[in-house]
């Protein structure tokens, strides 16, 4: 059982309520690579960890710790549609869809009051890595906070929910409470 926690504004924490395990395991590597001597950077309720037992990520961070009271905003997957809900660009051009996704990813967080600071966890789909992953880290680190880069995962499928489209991204955001 953890001791009452009222004073921070939660509700107290008994082994009838346990922490989802990924969020429990994280908060255990955190705690591990801290105690390691790993360097961790704190942005308002997160902090962005990298544990020194685990390769240095490139653009991306290993663990992301949220402490509240927050919010947990969850943003579907985002394509590369203008507001006519057509793809952007001519036709394969991956940059221009890639943008108009982050653009996307913006205005949702926007739409709860978030911006891209906020962000914790991205998900990123491609249909080519070789081909579109150098591409996409050049998108995405003019988009993400790249001193603290969210956790991130990015895989190559072979088909997205429409026929033309090249990329998606899906994410998770924690910003402070409403007032």
């Amino acid at each position: 059982m953890f001791p009452s926690l009222k004073n921070n504004g939660y509700s107290r924490i008994t082994a009838t309520h346990r922490l989802p395990g990924c969020v429990a395991f994280a908060s255990l590597l955190l705690l591990a690579a801290m105690a390691n001597g790993a360097k961790a950077q704190t942005t308002g309720a997160a902090t962005f960890s990298n544990p020194p037992a685990i390769a240095k990520p490139m653009g991306y961070t290993h663990v992301v710790e949220v402490a509240g009271p927050h919010r947990t905003v969850y943003i579907s997957g985002q394509l590369g549609l203008g507001r006519d809900g057509k793809l952007v660009g001519a036709p394969g051009d991956f940059r221009a869809q890639a943008r108009q996704a982050f653009e996307n990813l913006k205005a949702a967080l926007d739409s709860v009051g978030g911006r891209f600071e906020h962000i914790v966890k991205i998900n990123m789909y491609l249909t080519d890595m070789k081909g579109q992953l150098p591409v996409l880290r050049e998108v995405r680190d003019s988009y993400v906070n790249t001193a603290a880069p969210p956790a991130s995962t990015t895989v190559q499928i072979s088909r997205l929910a429409l026929p033309d489209a090249l990329f998606e991204i899906e994410a998770i955001a924690i910003l402070p409470p409403h007032r």
